[in-house]
């Protein structure tokens, strides 16, 4: 047994070091090339955000060719990234990711401990592909399963916390919440949620002050709606033939998480079994994907994801 778990640990960290050798070849290449362009969106935002500038313009569009789709908090929480020089920048950025969704993997609860290596090597292909266009996704799949793996450790507040990061700056993060009715003291967790959502929500108040706080939601408001309206996006919601009701999408959205959470409490007796709240939040990650709006290609790292916690 310890022969196995030691071959397993070399062989985790085997392919840490080959993934981490790639994400830095990738990172050096689309930065020499200057096609870093997400990178060059989140930091210029976030520049333009601390300048007093609205990032979310047709302007911002133009000079950037893409959109910027993230929240004000974004801005707030990715500021000592965007002040770093734009050399080292995209390599603290895609690096730290790397290293972080990798972490997430390996300190899963012991019941994956005979699959770790198998998961992470996985999802190893679809990460790098990530790490090319140094998409936030990454953050987005870590945050569901460090948080997760609190919620197991009875880590309640800390969990909740990232899950209100996750929500606050990309929404996927805010299905998690539906896990917390299958740990202790469920309420003063979602009390927890409201609090956290409501400070988040409230940081971009350091730069414009709470006068300026509701117009800078709504500027980003507008963006999204603008930018529903232009893009083409890969989520089962425009698959043949669902695309020809794609008009009531929302309906179906709706209908669908509404099975999802009439399901789950109707299986309430199982709350307390690990592999029914793995199950849960596999189901969750696919979800947000497969009937998300928005989803594109890079996305489906975190349905992936969830489907090996699954």
């Amino acid at each position: 047994m310890k022969s196995e778990k030691l071959t397993a640990a070399v062989n985790g960290r085997n392919i840490f070091v080959l993934g981490l050798l790639v994400a830095i070849i990738a990172t050096a290449l689309e930065t020499l090339r200057l096609r870093y362009m997400n990178y060059l969106v989140y930091t210029d935002s976030t520049l333009d955000f601390w300048n007093g500038i609205n990032p979310y313009t047709q302007r911002f569009v133009d000079e950037h060719g893409r959109y910027f789709l993230y929240t004000p908090v974004f801005s707030v929480l990715y500021a000592p990234i965007a002040f770093l020089p734009k050399w080292l920048g995209p390599f603290v950025w895609n690096l730290t990711n790397y290293a972080l969704f990798a972490l997430s993997g390996f300190t899963l609860p012991k019941q994956y401990d005979a699959y770790k290596v198998k998961i992470f090597l996985f999802l190893l292909l679809i990460l790098e592909q990530s790490i090319f266009p140094f998409q936030f996704n990454i953050v987005v799949a870590y945050c569901f399963l460090f948080a997760f793996t609190l919620l197991e450790r009875g880590k309640g507040f800390w969990a909740v916390l990232l899950i209100m990061i996750s929500t606050t700056t990309k929404v996927y993060g805010i299905v998690e919440l539906l896990l917390l009715f299958c740990y202790q003291k469920p309420f003063r967790h979602l009390c927890y949620a409201a609090l956290l959502g409501i400070l988040l929500l409230m940081l971009p108040a350091l730069k414009t002050g709470f006068d300026g706080l509701l117009p800078c939601y709504e500027n980003w408001w507008n963006m999204l709606t603008q930018h529903q309206s232009d893009t083409f996006y890969v989520s089962l919601l425009y698959a043949y033939p669902l695309r020809y009701v794609l008009d009531y999408y929302r309906w179906i959205q709706l209908l669908t998480v509404g099975l999802v959470v009439v399901l789950f409490f109707c299986k309430y007796q199982r709350w307390g079994d690990f592999r029914f709240r793995a199950f849960v939040l596999g189901v969750l990650m696919g979800w947000v994907i497969l009937f998300g709006d928005s989803s594109e290609t890079h996305t489906y790292l975190i349905a992936l994801t969830g489907y090996m916690l699954w």
